[in-house]
């Protein structure tokens, strides 16, 4: 990989969109550069998560202004009002209408891209269905297996028989271009793939990039160096789904993710800089970095590094 890319300044607005999503949003970047807006940090199950009984989730019930959607990231780019949105989540629906309000009288964006076929980063392509929208072949970017899955496995297979949506595969390591100033590149990445493989995408705006890996097994088991990216890109919203060992009845070796303190352990060796570039996405209902103003989030920030808040917009 080349080194010695020069880091960007990252300008960041956040408000309270989660729920407050028809309200006329502002973006903070001064350019007609294009932008990245989180659509959601949640992990899979979203957050409450179903039939929780702890504090974590009793909060939201309490506070419904607390809910957040399943993680998700949209691509803007302001100068053509082209948008593509990276996973189809189970929030789909309301991500969409969020999306909506930074690209012109367009409702949908102009392409998905889907990481791996957990229930969490696809199953939102149902709403494109029969039953919902009727979409005409929306594009749907996916690697070999998640493709083959999508066609022999009911209900997907008739979103492809019926032309809602369509499939443009994508391949390791290689670029597809979406336009003039934004291309993308998958890269594979260790995972639980029970039904298709797991990949990361970097996304070049021209001579900059921003990685996107929201599901990955502990860094380590990666053939690749996950520092060694943080500095070539000048953005890594990287897989935060756990804050430490314990934090979940079970074995945690089950869901094997690195936790929030192994990462924040591992880059500690990096730059100001470079560990401005990271946001940590994809949280468990349990993860307290969902709680605003928590000791978890003071300390991640106090060390450099930021949370993908739902509603950021962040220009690379």
């Amino acid at each position: 990989m080349k080194k010695g890319i020069i880091s960007v300044i990252i300008l960041i607005t956040y408000f309270s969109c989660q729920d407050k999503v028809d309200e006329k949003p502002t973006v903070s970047a001064k350019s007609n550069n294009p932008y990245i807006l989180v659509l959601g940090n949640a992990q899979d199950a979203g957050y409450p998560q179903i039939a929780c009984q702890k504090e974590c989730c009793n909060r939201v019930s309490l506070n419904p202004e607390l809910k957040r959607f399943v993680s998700s990231i949209a691509v803007i780019d302001p100068i053509s009002n082209e948008s593509w949105i990276f996973d189809a989540t189970p929030d789909f629906t309301a991500q969409t209408k969020l999306l909506s309000k930074y690209v012109k009288d367009k409702p949908l964006p102009d392409g998905i891209f889907l990481t791996h076929a957990h229930i969490g980063h696809y199953t939102g392509l149902m709403f494109l269905g029969r039953e919902a929208l009727g979409a005409i072949k929306m594009p749907v970017f996916a690697m070999p297996k998640m493709q083959q899955f999508l066609t022999e496995n009911g209900p997907w297979s008739q979103l492809i028989e019926l032309e809602n949506i369509d499939i443009r595969p994508l391949k390791q390591d290689s670029i597809i271009v979406l336009n003039s100033r934004i291309s993308v590149m998958p890269i594979q990445v260790p995972h639980r793939d029970e039904f298709s493989e797991t990949v990361g995408f970097i996304i070049h705006n021209q001579h900059k990039k921003a990685l996107y890996i929201p599901d990955i097994d502990k860094w380590e088991k990666w053939n690749r160096k996950i520092t060694d990216y943080i500095k070539e890109v000048d953005l890594a919203i990287v897989d935060a789904t756990f804050f430490k060992e314990g934090e979940i009845n079970r074995d945690m070796s089950e869901v094997p993710h690195p936790f929030v303190e192994e990462s924040m352990t591992l880059f500690e060796n990096l730059s100001e800089g470079d560990k401005r570039k990271v946001f940590f996405i994809h949280f468990n209902h349990t993860n307290p970095l969902l709680i605003e103003e928590s000791d978890a989030q003071k300390l991640v920030q106090n060390k450099g590094f930021n949370i993908a808040k739902q509603g950021l917009v962040i220009s690379f």
